[in-house]
C-alpha cells in the first residue's frame, strides 16, 4: 500500500502523518475545506490537495485517512466506502505506521506539545535520526514530523477520539489528567477511563512515566482497571523517581536540578520559559530521554538552547512598550498558567489576555472555570467564540460580563473593536496574549502590524 488520501489534510494532526509518509515516499493525496500553513506545506512537498471535496480523488487512493472532524457523510468518506476502499481514523492506521519502532508517547490534557517538542529536540541534539509526529511546529525545524531511520518514534498522543489508543509506546508519558473535550466524553469519568486505557497500551517491556503532583494523575493511578506496568513519576513531590530540586525563577528564565533516585543529582537545567508547569514539562522530557538511555548530563545545554514551538508563549511583536505573544491556550488551567508566568517575567506589564473561546460545549461547560482564569489578567478582551465542529447554539458570551468586572473585562467580538480598545487603553507597558485555538493568528498579526506601524509613525 503506497497511496493514502487524508480529508481533511490541512489539520496539525493528519498533516504530520501526511508529511511523514511523502518523506517515505509514499503517494498522498488529500482535501480540506480551508487552506492554512500546514495545507500549503504538503502541497509543497508533492501532496495532490484540493480545497474542497474530490471524490474522484478519494477512490484512486489504496487507504482514505479521515480527521476527526470529518463524519460518514463525507462525499469522499462515502465514495471511498461505496467502492471498498478502507477508510480508517488517525487511531486505526497509527498501528500501520509505528508497527515497526520504539514509541515514545506523550499524553495529557495539557502541556503535551511542549513536551513533546523538548524531548524531540533532545534526541535531535543528540544526533539521533528520529521518526517523529508534533501538534505544531518546532522553531527551529519549521516542520511538525520528520521519518528517520532510528527505530525511536516520538509521538504527541491525543485524547479526543481515542486517537492515542492507536499506539503501543515502549514509553507512555502522562503529563496531567484534568476533564476536557466534554462534546467527546461526556463525563469526567469516562475521560480519566480514556487515559486508563492508553496507559494499558504500554508494552509489557515498557514503562509508564507520570507527574507526581497531579491530582488526576493520582486518580487514574488509583483505578481498578490500572493494569499492572512499571511506573515512574516525576515532579515536585518528594517522593518522586525524578524529583524537581534547588528550583529557582529570575528573570528571562528558570533553574533547576533532579533527584534521581534519592541517589544522584543532575543539572543545573535551565529554561527561558515561563512558569512551573513549564519545569514539570521540561523534566518529564528529560525523564523519558533518560529512560530511553540518553545521558542526562549530556543534555543540559540542549534543553537550554530549546526554541520553542509555534502558538506556546509564541513572541510576535516587541518593542520599548509592547509585547504581542500568540498561545494556542484554550482550557481555563491553561490560561490561568501562561498569565501567571507571564507575570513572573514580566512583572511590570500590564497583562492583557485576548481570548477566543474554542466550542460552545467546553465554553458552557467550564464557565466558572474560564471566569476565574481571565481574573488573573489585568485586563480581558473576549473575541466570537469559534464554534470549529460545534454550532453556536445561541450561546452568549456577554454571560462573563458582570458588574463586578466589568471595567476590567469586555466582550468585542469583532477584531477591529478589540484592537482600537486596546490601542485606546494602553498604559505604556503593555503585554498581549492571545488565547486561541482558532483564528487568534489572524488577530495576533493584525495587532502586530498596527503596533509596527504607530511605532515607526513615531
Amino acid at each position: 500500500m503506497k497511496k493514502v488520501h487524508f480529508v481533511g489534510i490541512g489539520g496539525t494532526g493528519i498533516s504530520a502523518i501526511a508529511r511523514l509518509l511523502l518523506e517515505r515516499n509514499w503517494q498522498v493525496s488529500g482535501s480540506d475545506m480551508n487552506a492554512s500553513p500546514y495545507f500549503d506545506a504538503v502541497a509543497a512537498m508533492g501532496a495532490r490537495t484540493i480545497l474542497g471535496h474530490d471524490p474522484d480523488l478519494a477512490i484512486q487512493a489504496d487507504l482514505v485517512v479521515r480527521s476527526s472532524a470529518v463524519r460518514d457523510n463525507d462525499p469522499e468518506v462515502k465514495a471511498a466506502m461505496e467502492k471498498g476502499i478502507p477508510v480508517l481514523k488517525r487511531s486505526e492506521f497509527l498501528p500501520m505506521l509505528t508497527k515497526e519502532n520504539d514509541v515514545i508517547a506523550i499524553a495529557g490534557s495539557h502541556g503535551k506539545t511542549t513536551t513533546t517538542a523538548m524531548l524531540i529536540h533532545l534526541f535531535l541534539q543528540a544526533k539521533l535520526d528520529i521518526n517523529f509526529i508534533l501538534g505544531a511546529d518546532i522553531k527551529s525545524l519549521g516542520k511538525n514530523a520528520q521519518s528517520g531511520s532510528d527505530p525511536a518514534f516520538i509521538i504527541e498522543a491525543d485524547e479526543y477520539d481515542y486517537m492515542f489508543l492507536g499506539l503501543s509506546p515502549l514509553i507512555s508519558l502522562i503529563t496531567n489528567i484534568e476533564y476536557d473535550h466534554p462534546d467527546f466524553f461526556a463525563t469526567p469519568e469516562i475521560y480519566t477511563q480514556a487515559f486508563v486505557d492508553f496507559a494499558n497500551k504500554t508494552r509489557p517491556e515498557g514503562k509508564l512515566l507520570v507527574c507526581a503532583d497531579d491530582a488526576g494523575i493520582h486518580e487514574m493511578l488509583s483505578n481498578s482497571n490500572l493494569l499492572t506496568k512499571e511506573i515512574v513519576s516525576y515532579g515536585f513531590e518528594p517522593d518522586s523517581d525524578y524529583q524537581i530540586v534547588n528550583y529557582s525563577a529570575y528573570p528571562g528564565g528558570q533553574s533547576f536540578q533532579l533527584s534521581i533516585g534519592r541517589c544522584m543529582n543532575a543539572g543545573p537545567f535551565e529554561i527561558s520559559m515561563p512558569g512551573r508547569y513549564n519545569v514539570l514539562n521540561a523534566t518529564a522530557a528529560l525523564a523519558a530521554a533518560h529512560l530511553y538511555g540518553l545521558d542526562l548530563m549530556e543534555q543540559k545545554e540542549a534543553l537550554h538552547i530549546f526554541p520553542g514551538t509555534s502558538r506556546r508563549f509564541d513572541l510576535r511583536f516587541e518593542n520599548e512598550n509592547w509585547l504581542v505573544f500568540d498561545d494556542y491556550g484554550h482550557h481555563p488551567r491553561q490560561l490561568e498558567q501562561t498569565i501567571k508566568g507571564a507575570r513572573q517575567l514580566y512583572p511590570d506589564h500590564t497583562i492583557w489576555a485576548v481570548w477566543e473561546p474554542h466550542t460552545v460545549s467546553r465554553t458552557k461547560h467550564m464557565h466558572n472555570e474560564f471566569s476565574r482564569a481571565l481574573e488573573h489578567a489585568d485586563q480581558a478582551v473576549i473575541l466570537k467564540l469559534f464554534g470549529a465542529r460545534e454550532n453556536a447554539d445561541g450561546y452568549k458570551l456577554e454571560s462573563f460580563i458582570n458588574e463586578e468586572n466589568q471595567y476590567r473585562r469586555h466582550y468585542l467580538p469583532e477584531n477591529e473593536m478589540a484592537l482600537n480598545y486596546i490601542l485606546k487603553n494602553k498604559t505604556g507597558k503593555d503585554l498581549v496574549i492571545v488565547f486561541s485555538a482558532g483564528k487568534g493568528p489572524e488577530f495576533s498579526k493584525m495587532l502586530s502590524e498596527r503596533l509596527s506601524k504607530e511605532h515607526n509613525n513615531d
